[in-house]
């Protein structure tokens, strides 16, 4: 291990990319060529496609790919879907996939959207009589608006813009702090770019025109624009998934007894509802079907990660984003969360395989795009427990997972063949493949 602090670099992002990787071959690896190898390898053939990847981020020097999975036969609301997932976990896109067909033949899942209110917050420091402050917003809210009217009126012409801007008063838990609270409707984009550039409007106005209201004191003038940021968290742009049958419906070749399944089902929601330690790798699995949708369709799938946990926190304490109710003889399973996606702008423009993806979920609008990533999220985490109250989690993980440690231990297609045939019926582990390995090899 080196002890001594490696070589700093300036002008790194005025390199060539050429220039900077050997920099780094150079700085950081004893098997130069190895690496030069590896990093070139992943470049793509087609030089104008390799370029469009060099330009979505900074200082870039290969692609790292995920696979592309997809999971079909999916019914939402009576239409049918393959749906697309960006992800590297083996048993997410087999979990969706069985569970998609499972709700198929009781009749799929319904969705909807119940809100898309995205928003965003001017945050300040004040300095004086907040009946003062109340008074000049007052005064200049519309101005506030109408000096946005440049940026919004594309925005307006197909039916979005702003809803509405607050002042509120955040002064008892930090002193003098403030915030002007705007929330947006941003119709088929994310509309990140389009609300940050409104904040930054609505604060410019904002501390101009303090300086020019006659019921400030010079002290109260001197306004203090901290920030202007839209939020992650939209507890108003939610949109809700289900699926619900008869509990003798239930009925399958791995679940014998519909009653007994259904209550144990039950209990582990019910578990996750008040257990936080539960709930946290409860909800994880819940992102393993939406994280891997939003990265396939070119969102952000930190933003979504981050809202949906602030979300399952809203009343106090940690808790299950999915909830269970078992009525007169009636299953019902569903999940309500905060997303805000988009379908237009961005990667979604840019990135070949998000156009694949979005062609794919037959060119969706934000509500369509919102519904079936809360459905992904809802089949997953089905998936999931019916797995732990039935079988366990392992068996179906492990022999999905086996390909994997396969791989590790650089197996033949032959040795593939005769391993994958061997532990159809023997308990996937991770030693339990290393002796079957190691047999084979003699």
């Amino acid at each position: 291990m080196k002890t001594h602090m490696p070589n700093t670099i300036s002008g790194f992002s005025k390199l060539s990319k050429s220039e900077k990787i050997e920099w780094l071959l150079d700085t950081y690896f004893s098997d130069k060529a190895s690496a030069r190898t590896l990093v070139q390898r992943y470049w793509n053939s087609d030089e104008k496609l390799q370029k469009l990847h060099d330009e979505f981020i900074e200082n870039t020097i290969t692609n790292y790919y995920l696979p592309l999975g997809v999971a079909p036969n999916f019914k939402i609301n009576e239409t049918f879907y393959a749906v697309p997932m960006a992800i590297e976990e083996s048993s997410v896109v087999a979990a969706a996939s069985k569970a998609a067909k499972f709700w198929l033949e009781r009749g799929g899942f319904k969705a909807e959207v119940l809100s898309t209110e995205k928003i965003g917050q001017v945050h300040f420091i004040y300095k004086g009589d907040f009946t003062k402050l109340e008074t000049f917003f007052k005064n200049i809210k519309s101005k506030l608006i109408s000096d946005t009217a440049a940026l919004t009126k594309n925005m307006e012409r197909r039916g979005g813009g702003i809803l509405n801007i607050e002042l509120r008063n955040k002064s008892e838990q930090l002193p003098n702090y403030y915030q002007l609270h705007a929330t947006f409707e941003t119709l088929d984009a994310m509309g990140a770019n389009f609300i940050n550039s409104c904040l930054e409007q609505f604060a410019t106005t904002f501390k101009n025109e303090a300086l020019q209201f006659e019921g400030f004191n010079v002290e109260e003038k001197a306004i203090t624009i901290v920030m202007s940021i839209l939020s992650n968290y939209v507890p108003q742009c939610l949109v809700r998934a289900e699926v619900s049958c008869k509990i003798e419906a239930l009925k399958s070749k791995d679940i014998p007894n519909p009653e007994e399944f259904a209550e144990k089902f039950k209990q582990a929601v019910s578990i996750a509802e008040i257990e936080p330690y539960r709930a946290v790798t409860h909800n994880k699995g819940i992102m393993n079907g939406i994280d891997a949708v939003v990265l396939a369709t070119g969102n952000d799938f930190r933003a979504v990660e981050a809202g949906v946990h602030a979300y399952a926190s809203r009343n106090g304490s940690y808790s299950s984003l999915t909830h269970c109710t078992i009525d007169n003889g009636m299953f019902k399973f569903w999940i309500e969360i905060p997303l805000a996606l988009g379908t237009v702008g961005g990667l979604t423009s840019l990135h070949p395989l998000v156009k694949f993806s979005m062609e794919l979920l037959q060119k969706p609008t934000a509500k369509d795009l919102m519904q079936v990533v809360a459905v992904a999220g809802l089949a997953q985490n089905f998936g999931a427990l019916k797995s732990l109250t039935t079988t366990g989690i392992q068996e179906g993980h492990m022999k999905m997972h086996l390909m994997n440690i396969l791989n590790q231990f650089e197996a033949t297609d032959d040795e593939k063949k005769q391993l994958v045939a061997h532990f159809k019926t023997n308990v996937v582990t991770h030693s339990a493949v290393v002796d079957a390995i190691s047999a084979l090899r003699g």
